[in-house]
């Protein structure tokens, strides 16, 4: 067997890369960090270690917890999927996307499940001031996203308690009980009912979204496209004529994927 090496430093360092990644690992192998411990371990001022700390929360990559120090983010232990269709299907839902936020104003997502996870394949951000920002890459749990509960909504209700106990659900802490399960499964069920799902800070506070699933002509839930906004503008997007424009976009979207079988069955299937 061939012995791994420890790689020696490059001649020509980028430290402000180098420190992000050894902030990494240092939350990999500590657990938590405060942001004076960082700034020592890494011998910079303490307003760019909180900078850094920005950066790996905004992407995924840290949260905080109830004493304010820094823990891994749900992006730090997150899996390669291995689904090159994912590229695909950003670039067919990108133009549809682009009209969608240019008619409403606000911020448009392209987002896919994983397990109890969504990530964020794409965002095309909202021509107004205050506006969400951009959100691609980030990993959010399920139950967090107007996207991600859509998702769920379409899969049948066997399927999502099974999630919700899996091994892999309590290993990232994502299990529920059983009031908490069926609480769920009757949201979905309204959720799929009217064909859409709304997120009211939930996943980040001061934000609002309404989210619709892309579906596969099998109408199995293939991705999702959701609309963010700052909360106080949310009720504009709840109105029908709104909600039918994205669900237009959403339809849109699936019969894209269609012509260019850009399906996870075809492709491999990254959500379950």
């Amino acid at each position: 067997m061939k012995k791994s090496t420890i790689q020696e430093r490059p001649a020509y360092v980028i430290e402000s890369v180098d420190n992000v990644l050894r902030l990494l690992q240092l939350l990999r192998d500590s657990g938590s960090l405060r942001v004076t411990d960082a700034a020592a371990e890494l011998d910079i001022a303490l307003s760019t270690a909180h900078r850094l700390f920005s950066m790996l929360v905004y992407r995924g990559f840290a949260t905080q917890d109830e004493q304010r120090r820094y823990v891994p983010g749900p992006a730090m232990d997150a899996r390669a999927i291995r689904a090159p269709w994912t590229r695909e299907l950003r670039d067919l839902a990108a133009p549809e996307m682009e009209a969608l936020s240019a008619e409403l104003g606000e911020t448009v997502n392209l987002m896919i499940r994983v397990g109890t996870d969504i990530r964020f394949l794409h965002t095309v951000e909202g021509g107004a001031v205050l506006r969400v920002g951009d959100r691609t890459g980030s990993v959010v749990p399920a139950l967090h996203t107007s996207g991600g509960k859509i998702m769920l909504a379409h899969e049948p209700a066997e399927t999502v308690r099974a999630l919700y106990r899996s091994r892999s659900a309590e290993a990232s802490g994502r299990t529920l009980d059983e009031t908490s399960l069926d609480r769920l499964l009757g949201q979905l069920r309204a959720a799929r009912s009217v064909g859409f799902a709304v997120n009211r800070e939930e996943s980040e506070d001061g934000v609002g979204a309404v989210g619709v699933a892309i579906l596969t002509p099998g109408g199995a839930p293939l991705a999702a496209i959701s609309v963010a906004c700052p909360v106080g503008r949310l009720e504009r997007l709840l109105v029908p004529q709104t909600v039918a424009r994205v669900q237009r976009c959403a339809t849109d979207v699936a019969q894209l994927a269609a012509a260019h079988s850009a399906f996870p069955q075809e492709r491999g299937e990254p959500s379950r």
